[in-house]
């Protein structure tokens, strides 16, 4: 039981490489030839379709561990193709160990553009222009930082904006809050 244990989650690994860490090296032959080399083409074909599938739904839930307690003991409650109390500890212990990492290369696959490193404002008191003695007028003063998806340089953009321009934003960034709240609602 234990050298099956070791298999899985041997094949658990090489799962998460071809398919999540983009190794090349990892084939399907090569995994079946160095841990279920006895078994059917036909079995190991089944076996890794349900280990793929299980990954996959582990990874697109993003799963924190007390979902993946529950998930996996309503996968060995199953009657046809549930697993065992020893296969669910392999998945565990596999989901333990690369749950950041599958979720870090999710991310990295999904991502074309710049990300938002970071923003960083405070409110300035402008007291003076050119033509004007004094102004007294409050401005936000926005520093963001980009990174290319491409190659990982930073770009740092900073602007100014007046307290109007500032209630638009807010205003926008209150919408947008609004629609997630709304979106994630009709999801649960």
């Amino acid at each position: 039981m234990a050298d099956e244990a070791k298999s899985l989650l041997a094949l658990l690994n090489g799962i998460a490489r071809k398919d999540f860490y983009n190794d090349t090296d990892i084939t399907h032959d090569l995994l079946k030839s160095e841990l279920y080399a006895d078994m059917s083409e036909e079995d190991f074909q089944n076996l890794m379709k349900k280990s793929t599938n299980l990954i996959k739904s582990m990874s697109s839930a993003d799963m924190d561990f007390n979902q993946l307690e529950a998930f996996l003991t309503s996968q060995t409650r199953k009657k046809d193709g549930g697993l065992t109390e020893e296969q669910a500890k392999v998945y565990a212990k596999f989901w333990k160990n690369h749950k950041t990492k599958i979720h870090d290369s999710l991310v990295a696959q999904s991502t074309w553009d710049n990300t938002l490193k970071s923003v960083n404002w405070r409110i300035d008191i402008k007291t003076q222009a050119k033509h004007i003695e004094q102004i007294n007028t409050p401005t936000a003063i926005v520093e963001v930082q980009l990174e290319s998806a491409k190659d990982k340089t930073q770009e740092t953009q900073t602007f100014e904006m007046d307290e109007e321009k500032l209630k638009d934003v807010l205003s926008s960034i209150q919408d947008i809050e609004k629609q997630i709240v709304q979106y994630c609602q009709n999801q649960g």
